[in-house]
């Protein structure tokens, strides 16, 4: 799955943020049939709506106001093992396996149709049988990378190292979602609106990177270096795989050389500050301000030779990364990027799991990136890396299909109107705002009140024509689904800005705000039990998937979003007294989860997690009110023995329901920009319908002083 979209938005990242947990009993015991009842208690029974909250896996000897997360969580968390090929499991992980079962009928279906050449349910079929084919994969060996291969043997001077860093380009990175920020190539390019008029624009964004992010090359931790010594030994373990002679020399070269590129690299919370990184660069000037590489020979073999104007997102580091490449020696660069064209094509980064290459090549890859670097013990199954693989590539093609058969026109239509009455409930929240001033509420209703909202699907489907897919090529097929989307993001360029494009396919398990749209976009795969189901009471629903509607509404008046209008402009329309007053609150919310210490001596960062955190307290207010609103006036029903407000927040704190392992939980409280999993279910504790849902006391550890309770909207 990709994120790209978060120069956009700064999005919930729900299925790779903390790793959410399963919102079933704690237990697997089969449940006793019940006795038959009389005819006019059966009438009740099925009248008694269901309460969408998880029971068995609350933990009742926690009080709620001490620990809310374990309060909520906590009887599942003591019963459920993390599955060995997972690195986390959660609620999300539910919605991704129930994605997952799905693909796989659609796939089958295909499969024994036979489609007909030419068409986007072959590509599927041909796609899918290509990755299952493990004995055609160990046959063809490193047989599609070798062009690649040979072109970076080929390289003889720095015009050639430039243009092989140029053909190399792809679309995966990502300006604000630090999560993403891996890339194999050195540099990445993101394809959007400019921030400044309304015309698409490249960005150039860093890259190089084979670990997760500066850290791992520079911090003195001891985790951190130990991480270095096992990318090192992988490094030579699969040069030495290829066949490469002197492996362990070369990968001592390799890793000084990425320690090089991270000490250029800007550290991520600079990279989340457009004003930092709103460089729009004259293509011409490159040379002058980044000499080292032949940028015309760059910008050539990347396809970006007509732009007049490249964007240059972290400037110092597009710099110092050209003066590398202008310095270092041409048979250093020459082995770092072999390396990184095999640990590409064994590991497949967007989708954190083994590539294409033959079972040697992966296994290693998995050692590193899954065990190493997330805790993984061992790899997912086959099938269930073909199904995510074939769904990455031809995402719009299996989504359409997806759509159409598991999302009904009714689901869409309930969760059109509780967007419809969470953006009203933002509406009434920010005319009752008392620090706020009249010219800033307006502007903060108006862009509210001209968001599109994109609920299951888009309205245009991506065209597959001209990507080749073979059904005895898996390597190849991925690499052309890499390249094929390349060249349709930058086939945006020169085109008019299309308002209603989306960012995310229907069957991703996630959620996205885009500034530069103002727009959210709600896949089908995520508006599905636990988090929505139409037959559950609207507290349990308002709860879950109100919330994460609420958090993207607030997402375009977060940090971020309060910096766009609303045509998607970066222009800050708040007053400076009302500026003032929003940061206080921000820093405030961010001292209050720097507090949390998920790892011992590790803290989350309050300010790298800034935007989510405000989205979070911001969503769940909102939903809350647009709950109450839903009731016209009338009490909930208590169901379960519990009122509806209690069932509201329970279900809040069920969506982040999480067990992590500790690799991951490092790598995630270093480089997400979301606060993990269990810190963000005690959101609850900043508003005060909670502490009267669940009687929070002072003297508990959650509890907060009512002019301590962060509310910014």
């Amino acid at each position: 799955m990709s994120l790209r979209p978060n120069l956009l938005s700064l999005g919930l990242a729900l299925a790779l943020a903390g790793g959410l947990a399963a919102c079933k009993p704690a237990g697997n015991e089969a449940a006793a049939p019940e006795p038959a009842k009389p005819a006019a208690a059966a009438a009740a029974a099925a009248a008694t709506p269901v309460s969408g909250v998880d029971l068995a896996g609350m933990d009742k000897s926690v009080k709620p106001g001490d620990d809310f997360d374990a309060f909520a969580n906590g009887g599942w968390r003591k019963n459920f093992e993390i599955p060995a090929d997972r690195s986390n499991y959660g609620a999300f992980t539910v919605l991704l396996e129930t994605a997952e079962k799905r693909n796989a009928e659609l796939i089958a279906q295909l499969a024994a149709s036979k489609p007909a050449a030419g068409t986007d349910a072959r590509r599927i079929a041909d796609f899918h049988a290509a990755y299952m084919d493990e004995a055609g994969i160990e046959k063809r060996g490193l047989q599609s990378l070798q062009p690649q291969l040979d072109s970076i043997k080929a390289i003889a001077s720095r015009a050639d190292l430039s243009r092989v860093l140029g053909a190399g380009v792809r679309a995966d990175t990502d300006p604000l979602n630090a999560t993403n920020f891996h890339t194999d190539n050195l540099f990445g390019v993101f394809v959007a609106k400019s921030l400044d008029e309304p015309a698409y624009v490249a960005t150039l964004m860093q890259g190089g990177l084979g670990m997760p992010d500066r850290e791992y090359y520079l911090s003195q931790d001891k985790d951190m270096a130990a991480t270095r010594a096992a990318y090192e030994t992988y490094i030579a373990a699969l040069l030495k795989q290829a066949g490469i002679a002197d492996a362990e020399t070369k990968a001592k070269a390799i890793l000084s050389l990425e320690t090089k590129i991270a000490k250029a690299h800007a550290p991520v919370v600079d990279s989340q500050n457009v004003h930092k990184s709103n460089n729009p660069w004259p293509a011409a000037a490159f040379a002058q301000r980044a000499p080292g590489i032949d940028w015309t020979a760059f910008f050539d073999a990347a396809g970006l030779s007509a732009q007049k104007t490249v964007v240059a997102w972290q400037p110092g580091a597009i710099a110092g990364i050209a003066r590398l490449a202008g310095s270092e020696p041409l048979p250093a660069w020459q082995d770092y990027l072999t390396f990184h064209a095999l640990d590409h094509a064994a590991w497949n980064e967007p989708l954190r799991g083994p590539g294409e290459l033959p079972k040697a090549y992966t296994d290693l890859a998995f050692g590193f990136h899954g065990t190493t670097l997330a805790g993984t013990p061992q790899a997912r199954e086959r099938g269930k890396r073909a199904l995510d693989a074939t769904s990455a590539a031809l995402g719009d093609a299996v989504g359409k299909l997806y759509a159409e058969k598991y999302f009904p026109a009714s689901s869409k239509a309930k969760v059109e109107e509780m967007v419809h009455n969470i953006l009203a409930a933002f509406d009434e929240r920010v005319d009752s705002l008392a620090w706020m001033s009249a010219q800033t509420k307006a502007k903060a209703r108006e862009k509210a009140k001209s968001m599109r909202v994109g609920v299951g699907y888009p309205e245009r489907w991506r065209d597959y024509a001209k990507l080749e897919i073979r059904a005895d090529d898996a390597l190849g097929n991925r690499l052309r689904a890499e390249l094929q989307e390349y060249r349709h993001q930058i086939g945006k360029l020169g085109q008019p800005v299309d308002a209603g494009e989306w960012w995310m396919t229907p069957q991703t398990v996630n959620a996205v705000q885009l500034p530069l749209q103002n727009a959210m976009n709600f896949p089908a795969a995520i508006l599905d039990k636990p988090f929505f189901d139409p037959d559950a009471d609207p507290a349990a629903n308002y709860g879950a998937i109100g919330a994460v509607i609420g958090h993207e509404i607030s997402h375009g008046f977060d940090d971020t979003g309060a910096e766009f209008d609303g045509q998607g402009k970066l222009h800050n329309w708040w007053t400076p007294e009302d500026s003032k007053h929003f940061a206080e609150a921000t820093q405030k919310l961010a001292a209050q989860y720097s507090a949390y210490e998920p790892l011992p001596g590790l803290r989350v960062n309050g300010k790298l997690t800034s935007g989510e955190n405000i989205a979070d307290v911001s969503g769940l207010t909102i939903a809350y009110m647009a709950y109450r609103k839903s009731l016209g006036g009338k009490e909930a029903p208590v169901i379960d023995g519990l009122s509806g407000d209690q069932r509201f927040f329970l279900a809040f704190g069920q969506t982040w329901r999480s067990k992590i392992r500790d690799a991951a939980l490092r790598q995630r409280i270093l480089t997400d920009g979301h606060a993990p999993a269990a810190q963000r279910a005690q959101t609850v504790r900043n508003i005060d319908a909670w502490y009267d849902a669940w009687g929070a006391k002072p003297g508990e550890k959650l509890y907060l002083a009512p002019e301590q309770r962060i509310k910014i909207w």
